[in-house]
């Protein structure tokens, strides 16, 4: 069986202040069994000077095993996750984003059910588990439990985050997936996909949530939101190919 290697996903648009922070806990992450890890970082036409940071923190760790691939225009998440998942070299891949609202030490967390040989895909709950919780937005939290409820209707899933970051996948599978959107649409429609994959198992853990305020830099507002139920609506519904 071939060693267990670990393909870390970063899409990244204006996170200057939090991508050199971000990038070292990453590298810092020691995986169990004996598993490896690439970092696959993807700049989405950030409008700050976080590709320079990049740039220069790839050329200071040249011995890490690093990629790094910019957009030409800003084309959205999604679109920086395709990009990662076409490069990704690892056995599973995982998402982590730029910010630091997720901790990458517990990407083992994500990985037991993996190496226990239980699990294909491993979500990261926000929502369950005795994990810190940083307390925020009263709505926010009430849209992603709708979301997730709409999304398990028609998935037949027991969710309680499908807009978790941390989704960790067979990459065979992930691969294999006709995935279409470019924003943040991708979380509902990688799920409703995942979801008819035949015999896929799917497991979820409790992981740890340091969330941020807007000023603080997070982006997704309502607007996504409505997308994310057109997502799960056109997915679940009308647009049911899953494979490339």
């Amino acid at each position: 069986m071939d060693p267990l290697m670990l393909s870390v996903i970063m899409p990244v648009y204006n996170e200057e202040k939090t991508i050199r922070l971000i990038l070292d806990k990453v590298l810092a992450v020691s995986l169990g069994q004996g598993a490896s890890k690439e970092l696959i970082i993807v700049d989405d036409c950030s409008a700050d000077n976080t590709r320079k940071v990049i740039e220069e923190y790839t050329a200071q760790h040249a011995g890490a095993r690093i990629k790094f691939f910019s957009h030409p225009a800003n084309r959205g998440k999604g679109a920086a996750l395709h990009t990662g998942i076409e490069h990704a070299e690892g056995n599973y891949i995982i998402f982590q984003d730029a910010d630091l609202e997720y901790d990458p030490q517990e990407y083992n967390l994500l990985l037991n059910p993996v190496t226990d040989g239980f699990a294909d895909v491993v979500y990261g709950s926000r929502f369950s588990g005795g994990k810190p919780h940083r307390i925020l937005f009263f709505w926010h939290t009430i849209g992603n439990r709708i979301l997730t409820t709409l999304s398990n209707m028609f998935t037949n899933l027991n969710l309680t985050d499908m807009e978790t970051c941390y989704k960790l996948f067979r990459a065979d599978i992930l691969k294999s997936l006709l995935l279409k959107e470019k924003r943040f649409g991708f979380e509902p429609e990688v799920t409703a996909k995942i979801a008819r994959v035949p015999g896929i198992r799917i497991y979820e853990v409790g992981i740890s949530y340091y969330g941020r305020t807007y000023a603080e830099g997070k982006k997704i507002n309502w607007k996504d939101g409505l997308r994310a139920i057109y997502c799960i609506l056109k997915y679940n519904i009308f647009d049911k190919k899953i494979f490339k």
